[in-house]
């Protein structure tokens, strides 16, 4: 598998994808139509080089991800409010006038703000106190650690099947499949038409649901070795090592992504179950939306090297054709000792007439090639001459001589009639 590079994201009824800056969104509206919108972003690690260190790379790839996630979920939800024709409440006409044309940027913001707080207090903090209050029973923090992260993971998973049930989200899920599987087309070296597509699987190493199955995991590890007694310190703790831990789980992300260890592929495989639930098999007109996203920000022809392809076999072809040509006279000669029940036998066995035909053939003088031939062949039946005119001509010059032959033949016929008594 040949890494792309290229990431992406579900969104509500479409497909964001991104390659370096730049990242497309491909929407299915209600009218079926597909509109695609393409930005730039460019990373704060491109200002600031001290974002390019490991782990703070991660951390901010988390928050950059984000932020992009909401943009484009925003644009594609614009498409459904426009069809239910959704009113503006007066808290947002509000909000528009204090920010002005910032009040989206604002609003983004914000709402990532509270994600994040949210993601922390469902799938940190919650399991953090219920597993406190297994404190004064379990004297192991090894095992209080263990107990704490299996609540996390199962909170997770709980939540995914939870929302799993909403149509809206079955359908996203969908449009995820539809991304995996786009992108795994293209690594996996095959062109990118919706028949390929369908084939290849919906999991991949670089998923985000790979990618917080990770940090659950990696949060065990930690939390393991960082021992604090009082319950106040933990939450502490907890919310200090959130980026740290994204940070970590993001470099292994990124090295599963590239690495194809056999020790690699089997601590991903736990994260790449778990996209079955994230995950679903999706229609070609959804394959259709992803593979559009990818064309609008990704030259996959030159990645899979067809232009260069393209080139070599057209080479290949002419050096084949020159090298067919200066064979062409023996592969002819062959052929004519193969079809000689076609052709007077005794005449063929003699090469001196059989070379002086093929001089004839050469020069493409077709009115001596014809006398020749009937001079040194006996033509019982219509069929059977055109058979061994067929098979002693080379294909170039083969539509050239069989019309030439009905010519003869319809003058032959013409003069059976002048000839024959009234």
């Amino acid at each position: 598998m040949k890494p792309s590079g290229i990431g992406g994201q579900a969104v509500i009824e479409g497909v964001m994808m991104k390659n370096k800056e730049q990242y497309a969104v491909a929407v299915r509206k209600p009218d079926n139509q597909i509109v695609i919108e393409k930005s730039t972003f460019v990373s704060a690690s491109e200002k600031y080089t001290f974002f390019k260190l490991p782990i703070l790379r991660g951390m901010l790839a988390f928050i950059e991800s984000m932020m992009i996630g909401m943009k484009t979920l925003t644009f594609s939800a614009s498409f459904m409010e426009e069809e239910e024709q959704v009113k503006t409440s007066k808290i947002e006409e509000k909000f528009s006038k204090i920010f002005k044309d910032k009040a989206e940027s604002v609003a983004m913001g914000i709402t990532i703000f509270f994600s994040i707080i949210m993601a922390i207090g469902i799938f940190f903090m919650l399991p953090t106190l219920i597993a406190g209050l297994l404190v004064k029973r379990i004297d192991s923090n090894v095992m209080l650690a263990v107990i704490e992260g299996a609540i996390r993971i199962l909170i997770f998973i709980g939540y995914i099947l939870a929302i799993s049930q909403m149509k809206d989200i079955k359908r996203t899920f969908m449009y995820h499949g539809a991304e995996h599987k786009t992108i795994n087309c293209l690594e996996n070296g095959y062109e990118l038409t919706i028949a390929n597509v369908k084939k290849q699987s919906k999991q991949h190493k670089r998923c985000g649901t790979s990618f917080m199955f990770i940090v659950m995991f990696i949060s065990i590890i930690f939390f393991i070795f960082i021992r604090v007694d009082e319950q106040w310190l933990r939450f502490v703790t907890r919310i200090l090592l959130v980026p740290v831990i994204a940070g970590v789980s993001y470099e292994f992300i990124r090295l599963a992504g590239r690495s194809e260890s056999k020790i690699v592929t089997v601590l991903s495989k736990p994260g790449m179950w778990m996209q079955n639930l994230t995950t679903k098999e999706p229609d070609d007109h959804m394959i259709e939306v992803a593979i559009q996203s990818v064309e609008a920000v990704f030259d996959w022809r030159e990645f899979l090297g067809l232009e260069k392809e393209g080139a070599k076999t057209s080479k290949s072809l002419g050096k084949h054709n020159r090298k067919s040509s200066g064979k062409s006279n023996n592969k002819t000669k062959n052929a004519r000792k193969n079809s000689a029940h076609t052709i007077s036998h005794k005449e063929l066995e003699e090469d001196e007439k059989i070379e002086e035909i093929e001089k004839l053939e050469e020069t493409k003088n077709i009115e001596e090639f014809e006398q020749k031939l009937q001079e040194e062949t006996a033509v019982t039946t219509e069929k059977g001459a055109a058979a061994s005119i067929h098979s002693v001509v080379d294909e170039e010059e083969e539509d050239e001589i069989l019309r030439a032959l009905d010519r003869y033949l319809i003058f032959q016929e013409e003069n059976k009639e002048e000839d024959r008594p009234k």
